[in-house]
């Protein structure tokens, strides 16, 4: 498997081979080397709003399916901590419940809700008898306006992946946005995950493929910036259209925003509107195949019309064009290609974090 090189110079920079693609060797090692150490969306804080609450869940379902689950005491106290008995292995928590401890339906062993070891009937005689190991592992749990994240092994603190957006949108109120189920839905991408950011990053393809999207933001307006960790998309409204009404200390005051695109490395997206907030997550299941979860949250008293924001247009016209890039892939004439330096440097600075990642322990 060769070594693949992103030059930091977009200038000299040649995009990822068409194998990163397209080989299973690449695809696996992500596994452990980018996701296992990034912050990935845990679930709603309404999830566990209530003391005593365990609320069982996957650390990247269908793809690292490592049990977790969430824990919040009499306190009100949260931590994110390990799903599986120190006993024989079982999942201690199948669905979401309430209780003053955390118990093991195969052989009784009991944890209290900060992970540590409490009971286990017929153990008196066994020595050295409990240990750490005996305790769940806990994970470290962050928050993002009602947005709850962990990590596994997380090589990144969570401040410097999401400051730069609290700090650019700080007006907003983010700690209100409210969750809306029926506006929320997954969509299946036949194509590597990778691709679908790669798409994401980048308005150039906006005049060629979304002629809704295209009607309702200025083009030539369109401007890129780019964090440590994230990096910003910002789409200005044409005349009519709707647009965030910015407070005087926003850098952005004079403009009519009509979106706030941020994506945060290495596979989430948080596409800001005056209504609220579609939260989108990449998830890989195959080289060629990734479910993407669209979450809606929108602003209280904000009016939310889907058809109007035309969200599932513009997702549909996404998948039709990374599907046929894909497949384009597969093919033997392209190899790599070249950066726009003026509409690409997103997508540019996506690969290089990926590769850094990806040999950082070379």
């Amino acid at each position: 498997m060769d070594k693949i090189i992103i030059d930091k110079d977009i200038r000299k920079a040649h995009t990822p081979p068409a194998t990163f693609y397209t080989e299973d060797a690449y695809f696996e090692q992500s596994k452990e080397r980018i996701f296992e150490t990034s912050w990935q969306y845990a679930c709603d804080a309404s999830e566990i709003d209530a003391p005593m609450t365990q609320y069982p869940f996957s650390y990247m379902p269908y793809f690292i399916e490592e049990p977790l689950l969430i824990s919040s005491d009499k306190q009100g106290q949260e931590r994110c901590l390990s799903n599986v008995c120190t006993h024989r292995g079982k999942m201690l928590v199948e669905s979401k419940t309430q209780n003053r401890q955390i118990s093991c339906g195969y052989h009784g062993r009991c944890f209290r809700l900060d992970g540590s070891f409490k009971s286990m009937p017929c153990f008196d005689d066994v020595e050295d008898f409990p240990t750490e190991k005996d305790h769940l592992k806990n994970f470290p749990l962050e928050r993002f306006a009602n947005l709850l994240f962990t990590s596994m092994n997380p090589k990144i603190s969570f401040e410097a992946v999401f400051q730069p957006i609290l700090d650019r949108l700080s007006w907003l109120p983010l700690d209100q946005l409210e969750y809306v189920e029926s506006s929320s839905k997954d969509y299946t991408v036949q194509a590597h995950w990778a691709l679908y950011c790669d798409n994401y990053l980048e308005g150039f393809h906006i005049p060629f493929v979304h002629p809704a999207l295209n009607n309702a933001i200025e083009f030539d307006k369109y401007f890129y910036e780019t964090y440590a960790y994230c990096n910003l998309q910002v789409g200005i409204a044409k005349e009519g259209e709707p647009y965030f009404e910015l407070p005087p200390d926003s850098p952005d005051y004079g403009k009519k925003v009509y979106a706030y695109y941020y994506f945060v490395f290495p596979n989430m997206m948080l596409n800001f509107y005056p209504w609220g907030l579609s939260l989108n997550i990449v998830r890989p299941i195959s080289k060629e195949k990734t479910i993407i979860e669209f979450k809606s949250y929108k602003f209280p008293e904000a009016h939310f019309n889907p058809e109007v924001n035309a969200l599932d247009e513009t997702e549909l016209e996404d998948e039709a064009v990374v599907e046929s890039v894909q497949q384009g892939l597969k093919g033997k004439t392209y190899n790599r290609g070249r950066y726009s330096p003026s509409m690409e440097q997103n997508v540019h600075h996506f690969h290089t974090l990926l590769f850094d990642k990806l040999y950082e322990q070379d």
